[in-house]
This record gives structure tokens, sequence and C-alpha cells, in this order.
């Protein structure tokens, strides 16, 4: 689903206006992927989303390439016949040969062409497929390794599927084959082996070894230079699927990653250096006003609000409108996450809040699926407790408001004492009773199944934040993904994400990082690493992080505890910024949203895909990639005023005031600030390709540009 933003905002140029424009028409991509229509993790997303505008690229001609799991095709693709007459006959050819090929329509944006391999179906030639790996590469995979054995079925069947394609085109192809991941990987080692006339790409997201090592604890970014990546692959049990990674990269006519810091570690575990970093995007939908995206942030606001009503049921002694909700999202992975960090800067910031006497009270949310059982009893018990709750007061005020009526028929002031009988004030004492609760609100919503070793429960008892009255921090940990059907908390990631106040995500180890991208396209403000990718991208793209909203922590030059009291400095600043500062941070956050745009993003595919053409086909296509510029000119500038930050207000900007909401002197005016920004920002430029499928532009206006902001 895309997600939101505004149409009133600038745009930020970052490549250079390209000159030359490549002729496709005798082109043809491959983009293979494990997750192709199987969703397992981060780069299915990418996929997914990056696929509608790559279809406008290469049109008829664009290809994916995935496994076939039966459950997802039912839901995900539209089974045809191939409209490409050569792969119609590559498919035909297989499938007579023994495979199960098929050919569909994946039913997400952009309606991409794919074709999907049953590799349980080619399992008979494992053995023999191992072997012939063994016989070329001197790689062994064990057989108790189910997801390198797929990995060898899937790499030796889109070679196959490669080489017969190049082999039914009646004049010689120009095939580009974009390969994601080591799982994917054995097909590009294949295609260059074999001589197959394929142009080749290989993208790692992250890299085997650097996720396993972090997973490990130890100091992985100043002991890069230091590893003995052999045997720390062969202690892990993983050198097969190492070097099934290394090869592709080695292989690769281009290769790619995701972010800058995953560069510096691919050069040093898989030793080459990237040719070309693509970040990863996002579908940014835009709204025809400004203040649509906060209207969607009071909406999603209230939802939660109501949530947290019921959860403290009985103890609700603070004032939501006071309260900001924070919140930490992803795989379970305690310390890579960052989850470890967050809660220590979690028990610091309650101290700050209490020495301080702030009326503030912060609701952290830890959105980290892990092994339960089913949902708390005391949490369902709180929502049941609130609803019946809203039910007594309904019916009250209908009464209420029925006698009312009746009095102000007849021409006469009601008597209050008259129109609440002794039965309303019975209802209402029993309500009241029912909220008497003799326990704390629980941290987690859901019994776990291994609560006495659970690391944040573990981490929480520790530091004693059990949710009680003097806390002004409390903890939900909600160990299971959002769902709108959810009987607890009906509301799907996006709009949870929507209503809360600041994304907290102090990971170690993050190659990318999709949550705080979609944070900013929502107009959330967060909080990243200079360790993730994300946070690496923005600090090299904006003046001022901090101003729009994106906090940059530095976990790579300081130890734990500095980057401990960093992030409490962070949380306890944005704890002091008044309502109207917040209003307008979000303002800024969201006008980064058209940064992470795959219309702007995907221009680092389309330069991946140009090289590999250039040095595959050399007669045929050139590529001349320029040194990358500084990035002068290429950041955005600081706002038009100051940083909404209270240690930095002054006349010009944002300051506390008790009738802050009612303040017309310091309106804030989007388009005006905008309109600074245009001075300093140039627009995009369009995308050189042509649409192959319709005469008309991206937008479908005739002319192939965007509509204009």
């Amino acid at each position: 689903m895309p997600l939101a933003r505004s149409l009133s905002v600038t745009s930020l140029s970052g490549l250079e206006d390209w000159d030359e424009e490549f002729d496709l028409e005798d082109a043809v991509l491959f983009e293979i992927a494990w997750e192709v229509a199987n969703k397992v993790g981060g780069i299915y997303t990418v996929i997914q989303t990056k696929a509608r505008l790559t279809a406008e690229e290469w049109g008829e001609n664009y290809f994916l390439v995935g496994p076939y799991v039966e459950s997802n095709v039912r839901t995900q693709v539209e089974l045809i016949e191939p409209t490409n007459p050569v792969l119609k006959r590559t498919i035909d050819k297989m499938n007579a040969s023994g495979c199960k090929v098929y050919f569909g329509r994946w039913l997400i944006e952009g309606s991409p062409y794919v074709v999907l391999i049953d590799v349980a179906f080619s399992a008979w030639s494992l053995d023999t497929w191992k072997s012939e790996l063994w016989e070329l590469c001197d790689i062994g995979v064990p057989w108790f390794d189910r997801e390198a054995n797929d990995a060898v079925l899937f790499g030796f069947l889109t070679a196959w599927l490669l080489g017969e394609y190049a082999a039914q085109s009646e004049e010689p192809p120009h095939i580009v084959a974009h390969f994601h991941e080591w799982l994917a990987g054995l097909g590009l080692i294949l295609c260059r082996h074999r001589q197959l006339p394929v142009a080749t790409i290989f993208t790692t997201h992250a890299t085997l070894l650097g996720r396993y090592l972090c997973a490990g604890n130890v100091d992985f970014y100043n002991k890069l230079a230091d590893f003995n990546v052999d045997k720390e692959a062969g202690d892990r049990q993983i050198y097969h699927r190492y070097c099934l990674e290394r090869s592709a990269a080695h292989c690769a006519h281009v290769f790619t990653t995701v972010s800058q810091i995953t560069a510096v570690e691919a050069e040093y575990l898989l030793m080459r250096k990237p040719d070309i970093i693509t970040p990863n995007g996002l579908n940014v939908k835009k709204f025809s006003a400004v203040h649509e995206f906060q209207n969607l942030h009071a909406q999603s606001k209230h939802r939660i609000q109501e949530f947290v009503r019921g959860h403290f049921y009985g103890h609700l002694d603070f004032n939501l409108d006071k309260c900001l909700f924070l919140f930490i999202a992803g795989r379970y992975e305690f310390s890579n996450k960052g989850a470890d960090i967050f809660l220590e800067a979690l028990a610091r910031l309650n101290y700050l809040l209490r020495v301080n006497h702030s009326d503030v009270t912060v609701i952290a949310f830890f959105i980290m699926p892990a092994r339960t059982n089913n949902f708390n009893v005391e949490t369902l018990k709180g929502q049941a407790v609130r609803k019946q709750l809203w039910d007594t007061a309904q019916t009250v005020k209908e009464r209420f408001g029925k006698k009312l009526y009746e009095s102000l028929l007849v021409g006469q002031l009601p008597d209050v004492q008259k129109i609440i009988d002794k039965e309303d004030f019975t209802i209402m004492k029993r309500a009241i009773f029912a909220t008497q609760r003799q326990c704390q609100p629980p941290v987690c919503t859901h019994n776990m199944l291994e609560d006495s070793s659970d690391p944040i429960l573990n981490c929480v008892r520790r530091i004693g934040l059990f949710n009680s009255a003097v806390d002004r921090v409390k903890i939900i940990f909600h160990p299971e993904f959002l769902s709108s059907t959810s009987p607890l908390l009906p509301m799907d990631y996006e709009e949870f994400v929507r209503g809360c106040h600041l994304g907290v995500f102090p990971s170690y180890y993050e190659p990318w990082g999709y949550t705080p991208a979609e944070c900013t396209v929502m107009g959330i403000p967060s909080i990243s690493t200079n360790l993730s990718g994300f946070g690496c991208f923005m600090e090299e793209h904006i003046a001022d992080p901090s101003a729009y909203g994106i906090y940059i922590l530095d976990r790579r030059y300081r130890g734990v505890d500095e980057s401990c009291n960093q992030l409490t400095s962070f949380l306890f600043q944005f704890c002091k910024q008044s309502r109207r500062q917040r209003i307008i941070q979000r303002n800024r956050t969201e006008r980064l949203s058209e940064l992470l745009d795959w219309k702007y993003l995907g221009r680092y595919y389309i330069s991946a895909r140009h090289m590999a053409l250039a040095k595959a086909f050399p007669d045929t296509y050139m590529y001349e990639p320029t040194e990358p510029t500084s990035t002068s000119g290429f950041s955005y500038p600081r706002p038009a005023s100051v940083p909404p930050s209270p240690s930095l207000s002054r006349h010009s900007s944002p300051h506390h005031s008790e009738v802050e909401d009612n303040d017309e002197e310091e309106r804030y005016d989007e388009d005006v600030e905008a309109e600074k920004d245009r001075k300093n920002i140039r627009q995009p430029y369009a995308l050189p390709f042509k649409n192959k499928t319709s005469p008309l532009g991206a937008n479908g206006n005739g002319n192939g540009d965007d509509d204009e902001n």
C-alpha cells in the first residue's frame, strides 16, 4: 500500500541530470530473488515497491523470477500464458524437460510479469547439481541445510531459464539479470561460468557473516579489518553460504549494496568494493492538502489513546493530552535492533522527568514478535472494562438528555438534582468500583512462552519500570505484529505509526532500515543511528537532520554508555517540546518524503543496469560514470526557521506559551517554508527512460513530466 505525503512540498535533486538515454528496445531485464511473491523479510518490500517504476522503464521486457509457493500464488498472482514468444518457448521447453515453471502477473502496483519456478518439483536433481557445484566451484553444501539446498535448486533452475532464453532468441539477446542476496547468487555464478550473454548485477542487502557476527555481540565495526572471515564463517557453520555469497559478489559485472555502511562491511567481508550504492525507497502517495497527514495523526492517536485508557484502567493518573507515544518495531533482535540501549535510555529518561517534576508521560511500545500462547487475560480485561465504562456513560447520557429535553420543552430550566436520579448515581458508582485494580498494569500484552529468559522482560525487571504511578515512563511490550483484526489493539502498522509521536530505532546492525523511512514518509520524527543505512543516507543528504525530525545517534564512535546518554538527551529534549513545536516538526519531517520516493532513488538502480550493460556488451552500450560530486548542492538545507528545540527558542521560532493553541502571531505557513526551500533545491529531473507500454508519460499526461508540486 502506498504511503501518503502532502503535495505542497519541495523536492531534492540527487544525481546530476543525465544526457544519455539508453535504448532498451532490444534488452530484457530479469530480476531474480527468493522473495518475489514470497514474503520472508525486507527484500520483499524492496522488490514489491520498486516494481511499478521498473515496469514503466522496461515495459513488456521486465520479468521477476522467484520460487513457486502455492499458498502465495493463490492470493497474489494471476497465472496467464506468456506474452513474450521467446519466453513462451523457453518455459515450454523447460516444462517438457522435467521442470515446473509458471508465468503470471503479480497483483501489486505496476502488475509486473513473474516467472515462478517450482524448486520442489526438481528436487530429484539436487544431488547431481550439488556434485556439479563441487566440481565447478569447490563449494560443498551439507545435506541438513534446507535453505542452502533450496538455493542450489533455485540457482541451477534460474541459470537454466536464462540460458534457454538466450538459446531460443532468434538474434543475440541483451539480457540483464539482477540477483538479490545469496539465495539467488548461484544462478549468477553459473551464468558467468557458462559464458551466457547476460549482464549480471548482484545486490547484497546485508552480508551473511555481518548479521551472524553482530548477533554474537562482537565489536563489529572496529574489528572489521581483523576478522578471519573463513574461520568466522566456518565456526558458525555457514561457510558454504558465505562462499556462495562471496562468489556471486566477485562474479557479477556490477556489485551493489543498499548503503554506505554496508559497502564498508562488504569490502572487508566479501573482499569486493561495491560499484554503486542502491538505497531502498518507498512508493509515496501525495495528498492534495498539507494538513491531511496531521489529521490522520490525530485520528490514529485517538485510537491509541483508547487502548491506553483500557490498558491502564484503575491507574490512569496521568493526562493523556500530555502523553507522548514512542515505539520501536522490527525483528526481535534485542541487541542488533537497539532494544537494549532504548530500555536503558528510558530508565534514565524516567529519572530526568521525575526530578524535573515534568507533567509529561511517555508510553513506549515495543512491537517485536516473540513466542506467545495467547493474549494476557489482564490486558483483555482492561479493554472490556473500558468498553463497559463507555456503555455506562452512554446510557446515563441518554437518560440525562431525555430529561433535559422534556424540561426545556415546557419552558423550564432543569433541576440538576432531579435530572440525575439515584439510579443514575448507582450505575456510575458501580462502574467506578469496576475500575478498581489490585495489580499494576501489565508490561506485556501476551503470555510469553519463555517469560523468564525473555531479553526485554528481563531488562525491564532490571531497570524497574513496572508501570507504577510514580513512573513518568510506561512500557508496553506487544510481542506480535499489529493487525486491524486484533481484539486488543485493532490497528494495522501504518495506522499505529501515524498515531505515535516518535519512532526510536537505535540499531547496532541495520544495513538499511525501512522502519525510520516509513516514519519519515508519514511525517513522524524518528531516531536512527550512524550504523544504519538510513541514518548514513540522511546525514549525507540533509544539512541538519535533527532540524527535520531525523535524530542520528552516534553508535560508531561512542561507547555504549555515551550513546545511551545521547539517546536519553534526544528523548528528554523531545519531551520538552510544546504541542505546536511537535506539529511544526512533523511538517518538516514529512517534507523529506520525496527524498525516499522510488521516483528519486530508482535512479541508482537504473545506473547499475546501464553500467552492467556497458560492461557485458561494450560494442552496443557505452556508460561513462562521473565521479560523485560533494554533498554541497545535494543536501537538504536547514529549515527557513530555527529548529524546534526548546533550548534554541528565539523570536522567529515556536516557543512555549500558555495560550499556544490560540497564538496567531506564530502561525506555521507550509507554503512559505516550501517556497524558501525551492530557492535552494532543484526540482527532480525526470527519469531517463521511455515507457514501452503506453505513449503517455509516467503520470499519464502525455509529456512524461511529473505533475508540478
